[in-house]
């Protein structure tokens, strides 16, 4: 069985927990928090500690705290030459204490507090400085997902980037559009069938080929009707910004 050792309490670290305590080639040794009581209905609470003069001696030691702070948490461990990861999609492997090996256990998927996930389907991108390391990580990983990958730095700098793009940004779109229903007084329930049918075509065609829409078509009358119609300026920079973005197919503005 692998020990492992997690540190944090956020999202991330929560849903971690979750997973590998229902995988039987996994035992979680200790959980380290300063917030105890967050982690209470997740872990026997006598595995939660809040010293890193108690941690134990593990197999693995997951860092999943925010990005900010994965340098100085890092720096406290009172250990040297033991493997430790962070779960951030941003942060460099370098930032890691240079006491231990280091590497990087990141799943690429969305985190909230409360909403159960199947990790079976998250990809988990692996980056590590020696082979041995990365099998472990890979034995971990295999443990809660079927989709691992290894990574270099730059790969994983992109593919957090776009992950911004089609999750971030896309969820920022849909407040938009809700905030206009609202103001319309028309439910956006409506639309709900067409986000589904939205994404369900970019799993089978790439997203040039799904693409539709009056800025595809070049339909100049309707777009400007829809700008005009807007009446919060930021709504109408944003909407003719990817207008344009559309129209050039990702060249530059």
């Amino acid at each position: 069985m692998i020990q492992i050792v997690i540190i944090g309490s956020g999202n991330v670290a929560q849903h971690l927990i979750s997973a590998f305590t229902k995988s039987k080639e996994i035992e979680i040794v200790q959980v380290f928090s300063r917030q105890k009581e967050s982690l209470h209905t997740l872990i026997d609470p006598s595995k939660i500690i809040t010293d890193y003069n108690e941690l134990a001696e593990a197999d693995l030691y997951i860092i999943s705290v925010s990005d900010d702070a994965i340098a100085f948490v890092s720096s406290q461990l009172p250990f040297k030459n033991r493997l430790v990861v962070h779960t951030s999609g941003s942060v460099p492997l370098i930032s890691l204490d240079k006491k231990n090996r280091k590497g990087i256990f990141y799943p690429l998927q969305t985190f909230t507090k409360g909403k159960a996930i199947d990790f079976s389907t998250i990809p988990f991108c692996l980056e590590s400085d020696y082979e041995k390391d990365i099998k472990l990580l890979e034995k971990v990983a295999k443990t809660i997902s079927n989709k691992i990958y290894k990574t270099d730095e730059n790969q994983r700098k992109a593919l957090h980037v776009s992950a911004v793009f089609v999750n971030n940004f896309v969820n920022e779109m849909y407040r938009i559009g809700n905030e206009i229903c609202e103001e319309n007084k028309v439910s956006f329930e409506i639309l709900k069938p067409l986000i589904l049918e939205t994404v369900n075509k970019v799993m089978t065609l790439s997203p040039n080929e799904a693409q539709t829409g009056p800025a595809k078509r070049n339909d100049t009358k309707t777009i400007q009707s829809h700008l005009d119609f807007l009446s919060n300026k930021n709504h109408a920079i944003i909407y003719k910004l990817l207008t344009q973005s559309i129209q050039n197919n990702g060249k530059e503005l």
